[in-house]
């Protein structure tokens, strides 16, 4: 079993920052990847971006490239992201997974069976 916990989410004005952390826990053998996804009302899980945690590769969805940063801890095993000038249309609950996604599916749900609980992210004058 893999437990994740979220944190650092809140309300930011546009074009602020905000760094996300998840911290895992558990049988990290299990994972060999991980990622950061958001949603919001309504809508399915967006990917955002990805880490495969032996290798340290990442990967990143096209709407989020250039702003959004992935990285892991090894040591404290954590995982990151960090976000850099925050759009409105970022505002979403922010969810980090676990799992033995391979390379088609590391942008997908299926890839991964460990999730966290979320944390909310605002991005608001």
């Amino acid at each position: 079993q893999v437990q994740l916990v979220e944190s650092g989410g809140g309300l930011v004005q546009p074009g602020g920052s905000l760094r996300l952390s998840c911290i895992v826990s558990g049988s990290i053998s299990e994972i060999n990847g991980m990622a950061w996804f958001r949603q919001t009302p309504g809508t399915e899980r967006e990917f955002l971006a990805g880490i495969r945690w032996s290798i340290n590769k990442v990967s990143y969805a096209d709407s989020v490239k250039g702003r959004f940063f992935i990285s892991r801890d090894v040591t404290n095993s954590a995982v990151y992201l960090q976000m850099d000038v925050l759009r409105p249309e970022d505002t979403a609950v922010y969810t980090c997974a676990a799992g033995r996604p391979i390379t088609s599916t590391m942008s997908t749900t299926s890839g991964y069976r460990y999730w966290g609980q979320g944390t909310q992210v605002t991005v608001s004058s």
